[in-house]
């Protein structure tokens, strides 16, 4: 969902996150069992381009983009 709002391609996100497009294949597709690194790119990678993360809170978990 995070990536479907900047309108990113799959290379997009593993560009600015710097790793392999597989792995976020994988982690989208919830079969991603690697290292605790890539993912906190994956997310900072995302926070850099204005995702919010919505924590969990009776209503399920989301996210959004900042404002600009």
């Amino acid at each position: 969902m995070a990536r479907a709002a900047l309108k990113w391609s799959l290379q997009d996100l593993a560009d600015a996150a710097k790793v392999h497009r597989n792995t976020i294949t994988n982690f989208e597709n919830e079969k991603y069992a690697g290292s605790q690194d890539a993912l906190a790119a994956i997310r900072a990678a995302l926070e850099d381009a204005g995702v919010e993360f919505i924590p969990e809170n009776g209503g399920g978990a989301g996210v959004r983009l900042r404002r600009t």
